[in-house]
């Protein structure tokens, strides 16, 4: 993640409006330069002349800004690279919206735990990581069911109510060495296989992840696109025992840490 002229992350720039107004007046720039006129700029983001002037004065410092005289600036490599950051955050941020928010908020897929009929009111819930309806206001969420479904398929439902109710999944982690390491041999197959009694969900990352779990006896249930997939599931309720090559496990922690999905490293080799 980039970091702004004053050490902030990019995801700041829609949590603070001085970075907001250091991306407006960098973008006014990079559009205008060479000749650039503050008071356009004050006109064009609803600024005055003097605030335009404030900041460009912290950016020249900050060296996201070049000046080469009265009324001449021009944006930098490095502003460039923030404007840039701060750009892939936004359309990130807009895609999210517009995928995960605005999306649900119009109709969201559910299986139907009894026969629904369109127009039905029905109680949400999660089970097993699927959003399940049940006819009826008995759950803390309710919505609208927008199709007809008979018990077991799928329904869409819509003008949700309430906070679906369920606790997040968590993860436990073991890190299996590479193969110059010792690879599944070094693994106690026995623990392995007694980690995986207590979890909902199993996902290998890597040739001897798959080795070890076979050599516990398991058939795993994700092999491929892990790193999505792990979180995803823990997301929605679901507990995961990930067996990763240590090379691939720092990519799951991270994409764990960033969504704030609980998880533990277990030391299994022998």
């Amino acid at each position: 993640m980039s970091e702004g002229p004053d050490g902030d992350d990019g995801a700041n720039v829609l949590r603070s409006k001085r970075n907001a107004t250091r991306y407006q007046i960098l973008a006014e720039i990079a559009e205008r330069q060479p000749a650039v006129s503050q008071r356009e700029i004050a006109d064009a983001i609803g600024v005055t002349s003097q605030a335009v002037s404030d900041y460009l004065r912290d950016l020249v410092e900050q060296e996201y800004v070049r000046k080469h005289g009265r009324g001449r600036y021009e944006v930098t490599k490095e502003g460039v690279d923030w404007l840039m950051g701060q750009t892939d955050e936004l359309r990130e941020y807009v895609q999210h919206v517009s995928k995960d928010v605005i999306g649900e908020v119009e109709v969201e897929t559910a299986i139907a735990t009894a026969d629904v009929s369109e127009g039905d009111t029905v109680s949400l819930s999660m089970r097993d990581g699927t959003l399940h309806a049940t006819p009826g206001r008995s759950g803390s969420t309710t919505a609208v069911a927008v199709t007809d479904a008979a018990a077991g398929a799928d329904v869409g439902v819509t003008d949700f109510e309430g906070v679906l109710d369920y606790d997040l999944g968590k993860v436990t982690a073991i890190s299996i060495p590479a193969v110059r390491d010792g690879g599944s041999g070094a693994v106690e197959s026995s623990v392995v296989a007694d980690c995986a009694d207590s979890h909902d969900l199993l996902a290998v990352a890597g040739t001897e992840a798959l080795a070890a779990a076979r050599d516990a006896g398991l058939d795993p249930d994700v092999r491929f696109g892990t790193t999505d997939a792990v979180r995803e599931a823990a997301a929605k309720g679901l507990d995961v025992l990930l067996l990763a090559v240590a090379t691939e496990l720092t990519p799951h922690t991270d994409a764990l840490r960033e969504q704030n999905v609980r998880y533990e490293v277990v030391d299994v080799t022998e």
